[in-house]
């Protein structure tokens, strides 16, 4: 029964996606964004007085750390605001082994309906040349249902005075200050940040996601395709001072090769390590406070979407300490992009002594129609390691296959069929032979 469902989903979702495909508009000329489609007559791209900015639509595919090209001519203050919005229609399924099923543990019975819709909101100011603030604002997110700053922070490519050592020394540096997303791997700016998806080809996240914000600096040296940067930060999503015996700064560091050659192709690759030696409650697999996209997956009969966020994702609980590295490999051609992860991390959390260590490998390929209106694609990731309690490893596998269409830049519906596995968890686990499957549907709108 289970597996005649499964495949009525997918032909369901082929059924869309050809729909989807046969409506497409033409294709769009080049861009200087050789992966985002082309503005259109009817829909023109929304304009930019930000210098050094990474767009918050579809201009913004593919785009990492933000430009060092200026991108703009600087001419006195300036403020732009920006939003996004996503919103989803879920309709999965999930099952388990677990032996004995304590009452509060029985699967929650989920079916088809959709999600609660998430928003952002930009604020971008150009205080002088090659100086901008940058604060972005959850305005309804799964977990923190009320507005709050997910982070803001201070851009520095410039020198604010007429010196010609600081404008030498500022061709090649980079300066950002504040309480901000932490350059940690580059799968951050592939993945959905609460309401945008924009620049993630899939519905759902890795499921071990490495993302979070702390307070500190980064300091990063950029010359033609070589990127290093090295970062001093507060070790927690929060700014604390008591107990300073529990806590310490995290070090994160960075290392990439990045180039594009007269053919067109594309050739990026990074390293990435973070280390926090100690601390009380560190979130660097635990800071996405919006939550995940499958909602009420492999979750017990009394859960709710806010407590039980994180469905579906796999967290190390490593609020102790942790030391992690990722490589991330990304190759662009004509089109076809393929991206990726390569993580391993270990840590512990505040009741354990020893170590415990987690491998996260995930690869996927996508291919962007000729104009970049249409894409489709797939991800496999596979996430191994011991949690704190378990004699034993265990390993969550996920699959995604999807397309997407951007109607404008600043419109795109996504389909995504998902099928996630949990192997190895003891058989009192809820996740003990668990797994979930369906056909995720997200409408995204941002500029």
């Amino acid at each position: 029964m289970h597996s005649t469902t499964t495949v009525t989903r997918i032909l369901k979702a082929a059924a869309l996606l050809a729909v989807a495909v046969m409506m497409a508009v033409p294709a769009f000329a080049a861009d200087e964004n050789p992966s985002a489609p082309k503005e259109t007559d009817r829909a023109k791209a929304s304009p930019n007085v930000i210098s050094h900015f990474r767009y918050h639509d579809a201009r913004g595919i593919n785009v990492f750390e933000a430009p060092k090209a200026e991108g703009v001519d600087y001419d006195g203050f300036k403020l732009q605001w920006g939003a996004s919005f996503t919103q989803q229609f879920q309709s999965l399924s999930h099952e388990n082994a677990q032996s004995p099923i304590p009452a509060a543990d029985t699967l929650i019975k989920i079916g088809s309906g959709f999600n609660n819709a998430e928003a952002n909101l930009y604020m971008d100011a150009q205080l002088a040349r090659g100086i901008r603030v940058s604060m972005t604002s959850y305005l309804s997110s799964r977990h923190h249902q009320e507005t709050w700053v997910k982070d803001g922070y201070l851009l520095i490519d410039g020198s604010p005075w007429e010196n010609e050592t600081l404008d030498n020394i500022m061709k090649y540096v980079t300066l950002r200050m504040g309480h901000f997303e932490i350059n940690y791997g580059d799968m951050h700016f592939r993945r959905s940040d609460n309401g945008n998806a924009m620049f993630n080809p899939f519905v759902g996240n890795l499921p071990m996601d490495a993302f979070t914000t702390e307070i500190g600096g980064e300091v990063y040296v950029r010359k033609n395709e070589f990127l290093g940067m090295v970062a001093v930060m507060g070790g927690e999503v929060r700014g604390l001072v008591t107990k300073p015996e529990s806590r310490s700064p995290s070090m994160v560091a960075k290392l990439g090769y990045d180039k594009t050659f007269e053919q067109g192709a594309r050739v990026r690759l990074t390293g990435s390590i973070y280390n926090t030696s100690k601390s009380i409650n560190n979130t660097l697999y635990t800071g996405s406070r919006s939550g995940s996209r499958y909602y009420y997956v492999i979750e017990g009969k009394n859960s709710t979407d806010k407590d039980q966020a994180w469905s579906g994702d796999v967290r190390p609980g490593f609020g102790r300490e942790v030391k992690a590295w990722v490589v991330n490999p990304f190759v662009s051609y004509k089109g076809l992009e393929i991206f990726g992860n390569i993580e391993q991390s270990e840590g512990r959390n505040l009741g354990e002594t020893v170590d415990r260590k987690f491998t996260q490998n995930a690869g996927e390929v996508v291919y962007r129609l000729p104009g970049n209106n249409l894409y489709v694609g797939g991800r496999y990731a596979t996430v191994k390691g011991k949690f704190a309690g378990f004699a034993n490893e265990a390993t969550v596998n996920r699959t995604q296959v999807g397309g997407g269409w951007f109607l404008t830049q600043t419109l795109l519906a996504k389909l995504e069929y998902v099928k996630q596995e949990y192997k190895d968890f003891p058989t009192a686990d809820i996740r003990h032979d668990a797994q979930f499957d369906g056909v995720m549907f997200e409408a995204v709108v941002s500029f």
